[in-house]
């Protein structure tokens, strides 16, 4: 019996044994592992140390000035630190007296530039060499992948999308096309306002120049002018609202100095949380696009739509020579939703922060007035024809984009080789971005460069005025071959924008103020606070139109 209790029992007095044995050997194998991934992560350390050591110390000419950047990482750390990145980065080349500097994130090398000359030497002199796009989160969801002409870098699909937009979309002959659509849009950009001032005369200009950009674009692109029903008033209804809120998300997030940009590793964390943002942001754009856009080109296939009646109807259409689209319904898809991110908030941004400026300036706005009513007078509304003799309203127009940009930097330009750039060395690989801020307000370039004054525009009156600064002393349109290829298009929009509230209505501060206060927000460069101004229409009442468009 004492035997059987014996065998019975001796494999369980075992178990704590083995149990013990176990876990020391994974103990010892977790400690060994461990210590392979430090001396690991250490030998790169100091492999890629010595590298950039070795680099620098082989290399004759210097990086451009900027902060020493921390090894391996570079100055990553900074990008969460210091909000906004922008402004830090601005301040430190103000600190440092530079106009071209460089930070180091991760391996890339971001090259700012505050100086027109050595913009052209970037964007002209040697444009071939910087003619590619970064690769980025900002930029793969809006473009589906890069497949639209922006955002993609250099390449066979950048040359096809690039062909299709410039000889299809946008080419003299089109944009004349258009004409019918914006000056409906013109038109109810008129009535909405006049409604505003009907009801209790505050105006949220805001609200009336981002619904106008938002509007001609649509129109253009697909005949109409709702997602919805639109708003009781004839303006914005809710889901043109959450669309539009949607694209300026997208817009704030295309190149926003996301550590994933420079570090894709670690892209999978999310650490700025910019990646959740721009999916929901893109989702509820393309929930109002794509349905359009499937139907359409079912409708097309299936021989229900022949003629073709707007931007959409023309992606769709263009073929090959053997009569085989040549757009796939991803990259119609891509180029529309482009065409619309760029056509909104340039123009919109520009006339908020003029006529605030020209509000504050009543001497401004008037003479922008009376050149109006000495060209067009007070019969009729002003139209895309008379737009080449107002070059005092182009000149308040082109002020504006000069003092107030609506981003920092232009869309960043990648090298494509090592090369030096005003006696600095450029990697390969380096990200360009040249400062809208620092070019436009550059006290070298413009007199008093902080003061709105279209004066500066008009020396020479023999000179049409336009948008386009090829000299880069600002940022409206950029140049080269990434200039972008809407200049025509876009000027439009923004002069008739312009004209079309200037003749219009009179416009003033709210009563009980003085004046309109001008301060940026701090984490972008739109005016702090949506302008809200006093307005009164001032041309006779049968001029203002007073039916509903065919949407």
């Amino acid at each position: 019996m004492k035997n059987n209790t014996s065998l019975i029992s001796s494999p369980l007095l075992t178990l704590p044994w083995v149990a013990t044995r176990f876990g020391a050997t994974l103990m010892n194998f977790i400690h060994l592992t461990t210590a392979i991934f430090v001396i690991l992560g250490f030998l790169v350390f100091i492999v890629q140390f010595w590298s950039q050591i070795h680099k620098k110390s082989s290399r004759q000419i210097p990086l451009p000035p900027g902060p020493a950047p921390w090894p391996i990482v570079g100055s990553i750390p900074e990008l969460f630190q210091k909000k906004p990145v922008f402004r830090w980065i601005l301040g430190l080349m103000k600190e440092m007296n530079t106009e071209i500097a460089c930070f180091r994130f991760g391996d890339v090398h971001v090259i700012p530039v505050t100086c027109p000359e050595i913009a052209r030497e970037f964007l002209k002199k040697q444009d071939a060499m910087f003619m590619s796009r970064p690769i980025t989160m900002g930029s793969e969801y809006p473009s589906r992948k890069f497949l639209s002409t922006n955002f993609s870098p250099s390449g066979d699909q950048w040359k096809k999308m690039r062909r299709v937009v410039t000889s299809e979309l946008i080419s003299p002959d089109r944009v004349r096309w258009l004409l019918g659509k914006r000056t409906k849009e013109a038109d109810n950009l008129v009535r909405y306002v006049h409604n505003q001032c009907i009801s209790d005369a505050i105006v949220n200009v805001r609200v009336a120049v981002r619904q106008y950009s938002g509007n001609v674009i649509w129109k253009m692109m697909f005949n109409k002018r709702y997602f919805g029903e639109g708003g009781k008033d004839e303006g914005a209804g809710v889901k043109e609202e959450e669309y539009m809120d949607a694209v300026f998300t997208v817009l704030s997030l295309l190149y926003s100095f996301c550590v994933s940009d420079y570090m894709p590793c670690l892209r999978r964390f999310d650490l700025n949380g910019h990646e959740k943002i721009m999916k929901e942001a893109i989702k509820i754009v393309n929930k109002y696009h794509d349905p359009i856009i499937d139907e359409r080109i079912r409708e097309r296939r299936e021989g229900k739509k022949k003629e073709v009646e707007d931007l959409l109807d023309v992606l769709i259409s263009v073929e090959y020579s053997n009569g085989k689209p040549l757009l796939s319904t991803e990259e119609i898809k891509a180029q529309a939703a482009e065409l619309i991110y760029a056509s909104v908030d340039n123009p919109s941004n520009a006339i908020e922060w003029a006529l605030a400026e020209m509000i504050n300036q009543p001497e401004i706005l008037q003479k922008a007035t009376e050149e109006i009513d000495r060209v067009v007078g007070k019969e009729r509304l002003v139209q895309e024809s008379d737009i080449m003799q107002l070059n005092y309203v182009k000149a308040c127009a082109r002020e504006a984009f000069r003092l107030h940009p609506i981003v920092p930097f232009n869309v960043p330009h990648v090298s494509s080789a090592d090369t030096t750039v005003a006696g600095y060395f450029i990697p390969k690989g380096s990200h360009i971005l040249l400062s809208r801020i620092g070019l436009g307000r550059n006290s070298k370039v413009w007199v008093d460069p902080l003061k709105f004054n279209p004066e500066r525009h008009l020396k020479d009156p023999s000179v049409n005025v336009d948008l386009h600064e090829p000299d880069l002393r600002f940022i409206s349109f950029s140049t080269g071959r990434r200039g972008c290829p809407g200049v025509a298009l876009g000027s439009i929009i923004t002069f008739m924008l312009l004209a079309r509230l200037l003749q219009g209505f009179s416009w003033e501060v709210p009563h009980g103020e003085s004046m309109i206060k001008l301060n940026e927000s701090r984490s972008d460069l739109f005016l702090h606070k949506p302008l809200i101004a006093h307005a009164k229409p001032r041309l006779p009442m049968h001029v203002y139109p007073t039916h509903k468009n065919n949407y």
